[in-house]
Protein backbone atom coordinates (compact mmCIF):
# COMPACT_ATOMS: atom_id res chain seq x y z
CA UNK A 1 0.00 0.00 0.00
CA UNK A 2 1.16 3.58 -0.78
CA UNK A 3 0.81 6.72 0.84
CA UNK A 4 -1.36 8.16 -1.15
CA UNK A 5 -3.57 5.02 -0.80
CA UNK A 6 -3.01 5.08 2.80
CA UNK A 7 -3.77 8.45 3.78
CA UNK A 8 -7.38 8.20 1.71
CA UNK A 9 -8.41 5.83 3.55
CA UNK A 10 -7.83 7.23 6.50
CA UNK A 11 -9.27 10.47 5.93
CA UNK A 12 -12.14 8.24 4.60
CA UNK A 13 -12.46 6.88 8.37
CA UNK A 14 -11.56 10.11 10.00
CA UNK A 15 -14.35 9.90 13.01
CA UNK A 16 -12.86 6.43 13.64
CA UNK A 17 -9.09 8.06 14.18
CA UNK A 18 -10.90 10.93 16.33
CA UNK A 19 -12.81 8.58 18.41
CA UNK A 20 -9.64 6.25 18.64
CA UNK A 21 -7.49 9.15 19.28
CA UNK A 22 -9.89 10.52 21.81
CA UNK A 23 -10.12 7.28 23.71
CA UNK A 24 -5.99 7.18 23.68
CA UNK A 25 -6.02 10.81 25.21
CA UNK A 26 -8.37 10.13 28.05
CA UNK A 27 -6.44 7.06 29.18
CA UNK A 28 -2.97 8.64 28.44
CA UNK A 29 -4.53 12.28 30.65
CA UNK A 30 -5.62 9.68 33.74
CA UNK A 31 -2.68 8.48 33.75
CA UNK A 32 -0.50 11.54 34.13
CA UNK A 33 -3.53 13.00 36.43
CA UNK A 34 -3.26 10.13 39.01
CA UNK A 35 0.67 9.97 39.06
CA UNK A 36 2.34 10.78 42.07
CA UNK A 37 4.30 13.87 40.30
CA UNK A 38 1.42 15.75 39.56
CA UNK A 39 -0.10 15.37 42.69
CA UNK A 40 2.81 16.90 44.41
CA UNK A 41 2.77 19.97 41.91
CA UNK A 42 -0.61 20.40 42.19
CA UNK A 43 -0.20 20.58 46.23
CA UNK A 44 2.99 22.02 46.12
CA UNK A 45 0.97 24.50 43.88
CA UNK A 46 -2.44 25.08 45.99
CA UNK A 47 0.20 25.49 48.99
CA UNK A 48 1.94 28.33 47.28
CA UNK A 49 -1.91 30.21 46.48
CA UNK A 50 -3.01 29.82 49.70
CA UNK A 51 0.20 31.05 51.12
CA UNK A 52 -0.08 34.45 48.52
CA UNK A 53 -3.87 34.90 50.03
CA UNK A 54 -3.01 34.79 53.16
CA UNK A 55 -0.17 37.79 52.69
CA UNK A 56 -2.12 39.48 50.67
CA UNK A 57 -4.90 39.53 53.06
CA UNK A 58 -2.65 40.91 55.83
CA UNK A 59 -1.39 43.47 53.50
CA UNK A 60 -5.34 44.72 53.06
CA UNK A 61 -5.98 44.90 56.87
CA UNK A 62 -2.80 46.60 57.36
CA UNK A 63 -4.00 49.28 54.48
CA UNK A 64 -7.26 49.38 56.30
CA UNK A 65 -6.37 50.07 59.33
CA UNK A 66 -3.92 52.78 58.39
CA UNK A 67 -6.61 54.32 56.19
CA UNK A 68 -8.99 54.45 59.45
CA UNK A 69 -6.19 56.28 61.38
CA UNK A 70 -5.44 58.69 59.00
CA UNK A 71 -9.34 59.40 58.69
CA UNK A 72 -9.05 59.44 62.80
CA UNK A 73 -6.45 62.27 62.84
CA UNK A 74 -8.28 64.06 59.94
CA UNK A 75 -11.20 64.26 61.92
CA UNK A 76 -9.37 65.28 65.16
CA UNK A 77 -7.29 67.63 63.38
CA UNK A 78 -10.52 69.34 62.15
CA UNK A 79 -11.76 69.52 65.41
CA UNK A 80 -9.20 71.14 66.95
CA UNK A 81 -9.49 73.80 63.85
CA UNK A 82 -13.15 74.18 64.68
CA UNK A 83 -12.51 74.60 68.32
CA UNK A 84 -9.75 77.11 68.34
CA UNK A 85 -11.88 79.04 65.41
CA UNK A 86 -14.64 79.25 68.08
CA UNK A 87 -12.73 80.61 71.22
CA UNK A 88 -11.17 83.65 69.03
Amino acid sequence: MRHDEFFDKCVEHKHVLLFAAGIATAVVGKKVLESKTVKDAATKGMAEVMSIKKDAEECFEDMKQNAEDIVVDANAESKKEIYVESEE
